[in-house]
């Protein structure tokens, strides 16, 4: 039960975050712009023509990754973390993605900010309204909020999943969460969903996460996560028995 409220906290902070923001537009396309002078000033590349690097048929298939994977890739993370990882990594991982998520929401709402496919005078292309499908149709509209690009939790939550697998599970799982954090961080900019900058800050939330519960074995963090104090004299135990099971 508890972790079914999880979850459903999660979607909770996707629902406030996007009724926040309504009315937000004006000041989220002017924020927009400043982000757009501040990454070229950096050097950092348009994603328009990285656009145009992609078919049409491409193009597709990344719009349908960003609308169908991010949900059920978390959902299934968490199931897997559940199930079948030890309680103490698998509280890890969910106390990471709380509080990442709950810093992106305050962001969301303090920074309003839109997608550089809204912008088509700097060359971005709409792919979800000129080739679909579009995040913002149907039943997904309901959660999605079109001004909340800063930061991209599709990728912050992508590279959560990498991080936590690769340090605690089998090099299979590894790979596949490493594809996924590096496929996802290509949809978003060909998409013109996404700023580098969001997917940057969403990177950054994590490390924040990360220093409040640096994982299993890892200093203090035994206590934070567990509710219990450590144990000096089993600790060693425990962290061999945590990193044999893979």
């Amino acid at each position: 039960m508890k972790e079914l409220f999880v979850v459903g906290a999660l979607y909770t902070l996707y629902k406030l975050g996007r009724q926040l923001a309504v009315g937000q537009e004006h000041l989220a396309r002017a924020n927009a712009r400043v982000v757009h002078t501040l990454e070229d000033q950096l050097g950092l590349p348009s994603g328009a023509p990285i656009q145009g690097w992609f078919t049409d048929g491409t193009l597709h298939l990344a719009n349908v990754y960003y609308v169908t994977a991010h949900f059920p890739v978390a959902l299934t993370f968490l199931i897997w973390g559940f199930t079948v990882r030890p309680r103490v990594e698998y509280v890890w991982a969910r106390n990471l993605l709380l509080v990442q998520t709950f810093l992106a929401l305050i962001l969301h709402i303090t920074l309003p900010l839109a997608p550089p496919r809204m912008f088509p005078e700097w060359g971005f292309r709409d792919t979800m309204e000129r080739i679909g499908p579009s995040a913002y149709d149907g039943a997904s509209a309901t959660i999605s909020n079109q001004f909340a690009a800063m930061p991209s939790l599709h990728v912050g939550w992508a590279v959560l999943f990498a991080v936590v697998v690769a340090r605690t599970a089998a090099p299979p799982l590894r790979v596949l969460a490493g594809a996924h954090a590096a496929i996802t961080m290509l949809v978003v900019i060909v998409t013109a969903n996404h700023w580098w900058s969001d997917g940057v800050v969403a990177v950054a939330l994590l490390g924040i996460a990360l220093c409040i519960f640096p994982g299993p074995g890892r200093g203090r963090s035994r206590s934070l996560l567990t509710g219990r104090r450590p144990d000096p004299s089993r600790r060693g135990a425990r962290t061999r028995g945590s990193d044999a099971v893979h």
